[in-house]
């Protein structure tokens, strides 16, 4: 297992890069794009999977530069950030260089593994020149990087502020696709969950989700845009992450940020995330309800521990860390 972030003793090479990379994971580019680089994204006409281009929800700055597809053989681009194994052919047939041969590449693997607890080889294992960077030591551990040199870059938010109100005596979700993804988000515990305090759920195609469930203490908030969904969330009394198998939640880290209290499921990397005195993790159910209906029945408990969520959010997931850390992987790839 090699680790590719440049030693502490080493300075980091000033100067910006340009660098590929497309836009996938909206809050997670979102934070990649605030570096000190030129960040080339990926714009088609049907801004459709392979080109959404910038965002169309949330400001990134000036230095993230639309590219159309065509444009990429006559673009200089230092290092591919990928993120998807069809962005390996895509960046031979658009750029004219192949990832890790011709051109310095790194690949973000966002997600755990899918399928039972067996070995699961990453799609570059078997690469030497393409170096992986998870997004939790979780997923780092629980993925067969083979020959591929590997190391975790942890997530950084970029700090929407401390916002919690708590004025509304209910448990804020966030979840995209919850039907689809039923088990793997958690979305079948919730009509139990909800059994604490209400439950206002966002995010995209959560419309139907009362009348999928059958449980009228659940109220959605179809897809409402960044800034109005922090408001929304932090006026809640408590966050709630049912999720059973997913890397990170970023939205998890984010309501940490806007200092909301947490009760989360005990599943891969939460338990590193969330310390003791800043919410509830377990995997017992019952004790999930109980730690929402204390929470969404005492705010001064709820503050305190929501103020402990923020403490330790800034403390590990900092912007600057995380974009500090990524300056110093992309120039080693370089090298």
């Amino acid at each position: 297992m090699t680790s590719f972030r440049t030693p502490a003793t080493e300075p980091i090479p000033q100067g910006g890069l340009r660098i590929l990379v497309w836009h996938r994971h909206g809050s997670w580019t979102t934070s990649f794009v605030q570096g000190p680089h030129t960040y080339l994204v990926p714009a088609t006409a049907d801004r459709g999977p392979d080109g959404r281009g910038r965002s169309q929800t949330v400001t990134w700055p000036d230095n993230a530069v639309e590219v159309e597809p065509g444009r990429l053989h006559d673009e200089r681009i230092d290092v591919v950030v990928l993120q998807r194994t069809d962005e390996l052919e895509l960046t031979r047939l658009w750029t004219g260089r192949r990832p890790g041969v011709d051109l310095p590449a790194v690949y973000v693997e966002h997600d755990t593994p899918r399928g039972p607890a067996g070995p699961n080889r990453h799609p570059v294992a078997d690469r030497e020149d393409i170096p992986i960077a998870h997004v939790t030591h979780f997923n780092q551990m629980w993925w067969d990087n083979g020959r591929a040199p590997n190391t975790v870059i942890e997530h950084g938010i970029v700090d929407p502020g401390h916002r919690w109100t708590g004025t509304v005596p209910h448990a804020g979700v966030v979840v995209n696709e919850p039907v689809r993804r039923s088990h793997i988000a958690g979305t079948d515990l919730l009509p139990r969950l909800s059994r604490g305090a209400p439950l206002d759920v966002f995010g995209m195609q959560v419309r139907e989700l009362p009348q999928v469930l059958g449980c009228d203490r659940i109220t959605p908030h179809e897809d409402l845009p960044q800034p109005k969904m922090h408001a929304e969330l932090a006026a809640r009394r408590v966050y709630l992450h049912p999720y059973r198998w997913t890397s990170l939640g970023l939205a998890l880290l984010e309501a940490m940020h806007l200092g909301m209290p947490v009760v989360a499921v005990a599943a891969t990397e939460v338990s590193e995330a969330v310390p003791p005195e800043a919410g509830v993790v377990s995997t017992r159910i019952d004790t999930l309800i109980d730690a929402v209906a204390v929470f969404t029945a005492d705010p001064d408990r709820a503050r305190e521990a929501g103020e402990a969520a923020r403490r330790a959010a800034l403390s590990r997931y900092s912007l600057e860390r995380f974009l500090t850390d990524w300056t110093a992987l992309l120039h080693e790839v370089r090298r």
